[in-house]
């Protein structure tokens, strides 16, 4: 079992999540009943919907993970998984992000606010930094 597989396993116990299909149609997808959370991509790639005022919040502590892939503009985060520790963050992400989107709902936020996936040119960690 890949470490998306059993975080997905895990997941899909929280009470406030239920599996739905993908807006982006790539992967499995969980969502709260207000919207949707974490997309499974591939056996090591996560996105999980944080908001950009989340992002902005934490946005130290995201870019200091190796884990962590931000993209430009977008609300969501991509992780890859590698290690069980990056499943720990997963879960701690996915926990902020559901207090989110609880605490700050995102005014006319569509159903069809385009994940990371859609671009797989995501930036890599040293065009982040500019190295």
């Amino acid at each position: 079992m890949t470490l998306a597989a059993d975080a997905l396993t895990q997941l899909a116990t929280w009470p406030d999540l239920t599996e739905a299909e993908p807006s982006c149609g790539i992967g499995r997808a969980l969502r709260s009943p207000h919207g949707e959370i974490v997309h499974f991509h591939s056996g090591n790639d996560v996105d999980v919907y944080l908001t950009a005022r989340a992002i902005k919040q934490f946005q130290e502590h995201l870019t200091a993970s190796t884990a962590v892939r931000l993209v430009p503009g977008s609300q969501w985060v991509t992780l890859h998984l590698k290690f069980t520790g990056d499943v720990h963050l997963l879960m701690t992400l996915v926990s902020l992000a559901l207090r989110a989107h609880e605490t700050w709902p995102v005014q006319d936020d569509a159903p069809e606010v385009q994940c990371n996936d859609h671009d797989r040119a995501a930036p890599s960690r040293e065009h982040l930094s500019g190295g």
